[in-house]
């Protein structure tokens, strides 16, 4: 394909998305208005599955396989960044210790927040069906709450908190189970993602049939995934250094032979 056929076809592309955004855009409503045809289809479609949570509705019921594929973006994100920062062949892992000097205030925060922290999460992730919150936002919490144990100068107590073997494990179970729950929609002779049980009574614990499941399975995943990532920056950080004499000069991070979490 010569240059100025590329032009010519870059062009047309260019013509084209412009001409569909500019029928989008002169076809939304007034900013600011009162008339809004998506909103008011959603709380409707919400409120008739007994999901007190719009957002969880929108997300997982009425749109489930765009979160799919949202779930299955950060799925991969973190195995493409896990891989690029594992050890490579002239790098070797060495021991961290926790000698590092911690304020004992912050140490003390550190006890009274991991299980409040841990709470909040699961609490989240339980409830996202009829309030604020769900598997996104408990997920993020939990392995975030998680390493609090670093900040508090405990990186070995938090290594065996969290075996990396169980949350990649934990990772890919949850992006199976999510995409299972919407494979029984249509193997239960609905539509794909369809929410086939019954939904109970609006705002009661147990309701909205397939959500709470699909929150469940999003906070295993994006919590899995935070604590991977996290993890393999941390090794990188603290654990993983060049090996001595590989000829290729000296490592700007060499340091003690053991380090320290802090």
């Amino acid at each position: 394909m010569t240059r100025r056929i590329r032009l010519i076809v870059l062009g047309v592309g260019i013509a084209a998305f412009s001409a569909a955004m500019l029928l989008a855009f002169t076809g939304m409503p007034r900013f600011g208005g009162d008339v809004h045809a998506y909103r008011d289809a959603a709380v409707a479609a919400s409120y008739g599955h007994d999901t007190a949570n719009a957002v969880s509705s929108i997300n997982f019921d009425q749109r489930g396989f765009d979160t799919f594929g949202e779930e299955t973006i950060l799925f991969c994100a973190v195995v493409g960044v896990a891989a690029l920062l594992r050890p490579v062949h002239r790098e070797r892992r060495r021991e961290v210790s926790d000698a590092g000097h911690v304020l004992e205030s912050t140490g003390l925060l550190v006890y009274v927040l991991f299980p409040l922290t841990v709470v909040l999460a699961v609490n989240v992730v339980a409830h996202g069906a009829v309030t604020p919150g769900g598997g996104f936002q408990g997920g993020v919490i939990l392995s975030t709450g998680i390493h609090l144990l670093y900040v508090g100068g405990r990186y070995s107590l938090l290594r065996k908190l969290r075996p990396l073997g169980w949350f990649q494990q934990g990772e890919a179970l949850g992006v199976v189970l999510f995409g299972a729950l919407g494979i029984a929609g249509a193997a239960l002779g609905s539509a794909l993602f369809a929410n086939v049980i019954p939904q109970g009574q609006l705002s009661d614990f147990i309701s909205a049939g397939t959500v709470p499941l699909f929150n469940v399975a999003v906070g295993m995943t994006v919590c899995s995934s935070v604590v991977v990532l996290l993890a393999s920056f941390l090794d990188q950080a603290l654990a993983i250094r060049a090996e001595r004499g590989n000829g290729s000069g000296p490592d700007p991070r060499s340091g003690p032979e053991e380090g320290t979490a802090s």
